[in-house]
């Protein structure tokens, strides 16, 4: 399975804001530490405040910041935020136009599949992901400063 850019953007949103000071961070800074488009990034971070997983404010001082503890965020909490659609087979999506939907068993295979696929995200919080405070301020240039944790 492939997720869109929007959750995988999301996932560095939190991992940056899990090891930057005061765990915020400008739109701008995340984005060039990561290398990605602002107007892109933009759009993500409104769809996670959207969801609750970080805060946003406007003006001097302004940011990105983290509302809750990494450890209670799962993986999987992300994803289904940022994803529409996990039908990685015609039959499990909306529409279903398969010729033999119903008759083959396929869709329970893919389904206890994702659900098996979800239940490791829902183990895994962005306090897993992102435990190597070092080496994440180093890739993100924001060795000297020290983080929250």
């Amino acid at each position: 399975m492939r997720h869109t850019q929007h959750a995988d953007y999301a996932l560095r949103v939190l991992m940056y804001l899990r090891v930057a000071p005061q765990r915020r961070g400008s739109i701008a800074d995340i984005a060039a530490a990561h290398r990605v488009s602002r107007n892109h990034l933009d759009k993500v971070v409104q769809r996670m405040a959207a969801a609750d997983l970080v805060q946003t404010s406007r003006g001097r001082g302004g940011g990105v910041q983290l509302v809750r503890d990494p450890s209670s965020i799962s993986v999987g909490e992300v994803i289904r935020a940022m994803e529409d659609d996990f039908a990685v087979v015609e039959c499990l999506g909306a529409a279903r136009f398969c010729q033999i939907a119903g008759v083959c068993g396929a869709r329970s295979v893919f389904a206890r599949a994702i659900d098996s696929y979800f239940d490791v995200l829902d183990r895994a919080t962005i306090e897993d992901i992102a435990a190597n405070d070092d080496g994440l301020r180093g890739a993100l240039d924001l060795r000297g400063r020290s983080g929250t944790s």
